[in-house]
């Protein structure tokens, strides 16, 4: 259809990439591995994109983002909370650097 892999198109290969990530962190833990890094990493970029996501689309929407219909402002209220919580960004960031890249603790 396009004269090309289908895998060339990132409608198609990003969704797949997606699972790939999905399946190979819970391969990691059903096989009683250690993901902790990869569970934290996973957790930092994930609540991070959420933030950047709803942070984005405050800056679109103007003051339409108090506006009940759209939601804004609630999603940015709960996914601001999965910045601190269960675990802070910055708590993420002292496991992977003492952890994973053997640093000493800085707290």
């Amino acid at each position: 259809m396009f004269d090309r892999p289908i895998g060339m198109n990132q409608a198609v290969a990003h969704p797949l990439a997606e699972c790939w990530i999905r399946l190979e962190a819970a391969a990691l833990f059903d096989a009683h591995k250690s993901c902790g890094p990869e569970a934290n990493a996973a957790k930092f970029l994930g609540a991070d994109a959420g933030y950047r996501a709803c942070d984005q689309a405050m800056q679109t929407h103007g003051g339409y983002i108090y506006a009940k219909e759209y939601h804004i402002e609630r999603l940015w209220r709960e996914v601001r909370l999965l910045r601190l919580a269960p675990v802070s960004q910055e708590m993420v960031l002292n496991f992977i650097s003492n952890k994973v890249l053997g640093l000493p603790k800085s707290y």
